[in-house]
């Protein structure tokens, strides 16, 4: 179902959309200049095949290996720019364990130099093109983190719990995400991408304390696998009933979970508040008794 353009700044505002926060953190969505780039590495290989058909089977041989290994670094560049995404999402990060975007200049290189070897005989031409290619990947994509974030002064088991957690909350969230296409309703998938942006707050608030996750820890699982397989049974029979009822049922689903999310991400922020009181208040005691 088609719905008219809309948003916070829009003249006519969207009902589905206006005051709604946008969705952030989810690297699968996010649609940084950087991955629209990322798009036009995977036309490039499709040059060295068109020309080879025909010509001697070592060039053909080259031209396909140049050609795959240029795929191979699209993919690898794509998957290491959405991990760079989440890394930057998130206040706390541990660096991505494989330099993908790294090793996408490599392999960009490596295939540059195959295809330049179709052409042009001798290895220093081709190592050159390759070298090349690969800075120039290395310039437009930027380089992976190579460090952990907000790991300073952090209890390191803490922070893994918090991620293994977060993680597997993400994931009930993409298949959510993906339960709702099939409806092909953009009003439907708004508001699971508005639900999704409300728990994102709440894994933020638990990554800046991870003492929280204990208290926060069934909506991460329960709640979120709940919502997940009641998003799956909607999408299933709402794409052949289209029945409203069901759709209010669902939407009314999805106002309690936002809600519920939400006053749990405040409830968490002023009992950090709180503590954060007394332990000032106790410093403050302590530096009055020493003087």
């Amino acid at each position: 179902m088609a719905t008219r353009f809309g948003g916070t700044f829009s003249p006519q505002p969207n009902p589905d959309q206006d005051g709604a926060p946008h969705p952030q953190g989810l690297p699968p969505q996010l649609r940084s200049k950087a991955e629209r780039r990322n798009r036009f590495l995977f036309i490039l290989p499709i040059l060295f095949p068109l020309r080879a058909f025909g010509s001697k089977p070592e060039v053909l041989l080259l031209s396909l290996a140049a050609c795959g290994a240029l795929i191979a670094a699209a993919l690898v560049t794509r998957e290491g720019l959405r991990a760079h995404a989440a890394y930057e999402a998130r206040r706390v990060a541990r660096r991505p364990a494989l330099p993908r975007k790294m090793l996408g200049s490599v392999m960009t290189g490596l295939g540059l130099a195959l295809g330049a070897a179709t052409w042009q005989p001798g290895l220093l031409m081709p190592a050159l093109l390759g070298l090349a290619g690969a800075i120039l990947h290395s310039a437009a994509f930027g380089r992976d983190p190579m460090r952990d974030k907000g790991m300073e002064g952090v209890d390191t088991f803490q922070t893994d719990r918090v991620a293994r957690a977060i993680d597997e909350a993400e994931a009930y969230l993409g298949a959510m995400k993906d339960a709702i296409l099939r409806t092909k309703d953009r009003g439907l998938e708004t508001r699971v991408d508005r639900f999704a942006t409300i728990a994102r707050g709440l894994f933020r608030t638990i990554e800046g304390d991870p003492g929280d996750l204990t208290a926060a820890r069934k909506y991460l699982t329960v709640y979120l696998m709940g919502a997940r397989d009641a998003t799956v049974k909607f999408a299933d029979h709402f794409a052949q009933s289209r029945d409203p009822a069901v759709r209010i049922a669902y939407e009314a689903l999805l106002g309690d979970l936002e809600t519920n999310f939400a006053e749990r991400s405040k409830a968490l922020l002023a009992n950090s508040h709180t503590d954060l009181d007394v332990e000032i208040q106790v410093l403050r005691e302590r530096l009055k008794l020493e003087n």
